[in-house]
């Protein structure tokens, strides 16, 4: 089975996890960001760092990204069209702070991906860094899904919530006799053995 293939767009906090989250899993993974300085810590993550040849830092003092001129967004489109098309997952990161969202992948290129391939736009919140995303929409175009959950971190504690809440269930349960009908310290159990703090008085 070939590994899949994720392109990471913008190497900040969200999109420096996203890299190793993917590595781990066995992917292979490009990033790109306007910062020179991201390319050190994506490929100290496993990744490969795409860049737009003779470009200037796009870097604040501050750590931050910045806006970049016309001339380097038709070099970076040029090159992240190439790289989208055998791209099976892009991951969206790129804000700049006080400003809309870059529009970075644009409608050429999700057309030329292919059918299955997936986009999540966490960017989509400030407008979105990829064509056709929408708050909390999944858009499906030819095929490739546009994501943009605007608050995934509210979505991650339901499953979490549901799987502890099941953990509690069986325990409890199990400190009650059915012979019995009643709850019961059952010395003889491993379980609550092993967790017993205190009994009696």
């Amino acid at each position: 089975i070939p590994a899949a293939k994720v392109l990471v767009v913008g190497a900040g906090v969200a999109g420096l996890q996203a890299i190793a989250t993917a590595k781990r899993m066995g992917a292979i993974v490009f990033a790109t960001d306007v910062r020179i300085a991201s390319k050190e810590q994506v490929e100290s993550l496993g990744g490969k760092f795409l860049t737009v040849e003779g470009s200037e830092n796009l870097e604040t003092k501050g750590g931050y990204a910045k806006e970049a001129g016309e001339d380097f967004k038709k070099k970076q489109a040029q090159m992240l069209e190439n790289a989208a098309s055998k791209s099976d997952i892009i991951i969206c990161t790129a804000l700049i702070p006080g400003k809309p969202a870059p529009r970075i992948i644009n409608e050429k290129m999700i057309d030329n991906m292919k059918s299955g391939s997936v986009v999540f736009d966490l960017a989509v919140t400030q407008g979105g860094n990829a064509a056709y995303s929408e708050t909390d929409k999944i858009v499906v175009k030819k095929g490739v899904k546009i994501i943009g959950i605007s608050n995934v971190m509210n979505k991650l504690p339901v499953t979490a919530s549901s799987l502890y809440a099941k953990n509690i269930f069986s325990f409890i349960r199990n400190l009650y006799s059915k012979e019995k009908k009643e709850f019961f310290v059952n010395m003889e159990d491993e379980i609550i053995k092993n967790t017993l703090i205190k009994k009696g008085n």
